[in-house]
């Protein structure tokens, strides 16, 4: 198959943060631009990796960590998508994992009655070492395993975060979607070689469209991430990007674009490898 089951454009919209540490400041910004994407006529919305918190103090995460189904983080992001009747990914939030000095970096989506749908954890986890700069998401993070998409009013949606965009067999893995989502925290220095790129490459052979909300700016913590938020389509072009600061992505997804990038060049029905 390779047609998509939507009939009429759907508007999406995706969230761009500059988090720190305080949780309470970071969920009422995130409250102030879901109503102002929500206000702006999107269904579907997502929240960057790490909304709630980013913090110098890398165990932070796991001192907020909640059970799954239970806990503030998961009753704001359900609040919110009832609230605004909208289906809302929440960007990642730190869940209990099977050690206790860990948490599960997760991805969890509510419906517009506030009921939760899907959950990925993180599967592919960042370590960077230049210089000064380093990073080890392994010290706090234990990785999921799972892949994990869900039929949306956008249609099917295949979920992943940050790092996974370096793996193209995680969304081969997806089957056919009509949008991947990849809440991000990419690094100024990685994003700036490659943040475009991969998400345009992931665009183009997935035939799909690509929904990326990041982190974008100079955290308290110091840490610069990268941002340019952006919507791109199944062609690889561009619709929406946000450099940096806090703000809304919005752009609508099309199923005549979807069909005619498909249709026109069928590359899904020539794949001959699994």
């Amino acid at each position: 198959m390779t047609e998509t089951s939507l009939s009429a454009p759907v508007r999406i919209a995706a969230i761009q943060t500059v988090s720190g540490p305080d949780v309470a400041a970071n969920l009422e910004t995130a409250s102030h631009l879901i109503a102002q994407a929500a206000a702006a006529g999107a269904r579907v919305i997502a929240l960057p990796e790490y909304f709630p918190l980013i913090s110098k103090d890398e165990t932070a995460k796991v001192r907020i960590r909640e059970p799954e189904g239970a806990g503030p983080l998961q009753d704001f992001l359900a609040g919110e998508a009832r609230r605004h009747g909208v289906w809302l990914i929440g960007g990642t939030v730190p869940l209990v994992a099977e050690a206790d000095d860990k948490v599960r970096n997760s991805t969890l989506v509510f419906d517009d009655q506030g009921r939760r749908v899907a959950r990925y954890d993180k599967i592919h986890l960042f370590g960077f070492q230049r210089g000064e700069e380093r990073y080890d998401e392994a010290a706090t993070i234990e990785p999921g395993g799972t892949v994990a998409c869900f039929d949306s009013p956008a249609g099917r949606i295949g979920l992943s975060v940050c790092y996974d965009l370096r793996f193209p067999e995680l969304f081969r893995a997806m089957g056919e979607v009509d949008l991947i989502v990849l809440p991000a925290a990419f690094t100024w220095t990685t994003g700036r070689a490659h943040w475009e790129v991969l998400l345009r490459a992931r665009a183009i052979e997935n035939q799909c469209y690509v929904m990326a909300p990041a982190q974008g700016g100079c955290h308290e913590s110091g840490r610069v991430t990268w941002g340019h938020t952006m919507i791109v389509d199944p062609w690889g072009e561009i619709l929406a990007c946000r450099d940096e600061g806090p703000g809304v992505v919005v752009a609508d997804l099309d199923p005549a674009r979807l069909a005619a990038v498909r249709g026109s060049l069928p590359a899904l029905r020539h794949r001959c490898l699994a």
